[in-house]
């Protein structure tokens, strides 16, 4: 797969992005670390606010390419979205062709970002049912999945917003279960039980 484009104009956002993000946010980012460097992983937590994308984004010097709803597609964005790497999901229907999108990333050892709920919280700190997208890939492509949790408000200058990573999983059983095993973890980052 060539990401020749999203490449450059990733690189050029992403510092930007990252100065924005910490000035604006001042968030606190708890096990970085964990995000390898290189090769596939899948980076799969919940979904807060519209700007969690651009949270991850401040995390890691890598390009993570996310699934981002199909109606957002439009206009400017379509030509910007494209460019970055964005992969659209057609929500309403189910989208066999952005997980063979998204798999084909994993298997250029690339980084999917997915947020499991399928749409922003409703109620803050309580997870919505998780789709099986992220386990799916995860589980076709042999490819890890780091758990992370976002906490706290998008409050400008608040010091109150967090990511936290958790240890990498490997899902090796049956999807289902796999789906609910990562939805426990990121319960458990959320609840501070890690």
């Amino acid at each position: 797969m060539t990401d020749k484009k999203e490449a450059i104009l990733y690189k050029i956002l992403r510092p930007i992005i990252t100065v924005l993000f910490k000035f604006l946010f001042t968030p606190k980012i708890i096990g970085k670390e964990k995000i390898p460097k290189e090769g596939r992983i899948v980076l799969a937590g919940n979904h807060t606010h519209i700007f969690d994308s651009l949270f991850l984004i401040s995390c890691t010097k890598r390009c993570i390419h996310f699934l981002a709803k199909k109606e957002l597609w439009i206009g400017v964005k379509k030509i910007l979205f494209g460019n970055m790497g964005l992969i659209p999901v057609d929500r309403k229907n189910g989208d066999p062709k952005a997980l063979e999108s998204a798999i084909e990333y994993l298997n250029d050892e690339k980084v999917i970002g997915i947020f499991p709920e399928g749409t922003t919280e409703k109620v803050k700190g309580k997870l919505l049912p998780f789709k099986r997208g992220a386990v799916t890939m995860a589980k076709e492509t042999n490819t890890k999945i780091i758990p992370f949790a976002i906490k706290g408000d998008y409050k400008l200058f608040s010091k109150n917003l967090t990511i936290i990573f958790g240890e990498e999983l490997e899902v090796i059983g049956e999807i289902k279960p796999e789906i609910k095993r990562l939805e426990g973890v990121i319960d458990d980052l959320l609840r501070g039980d890690l």
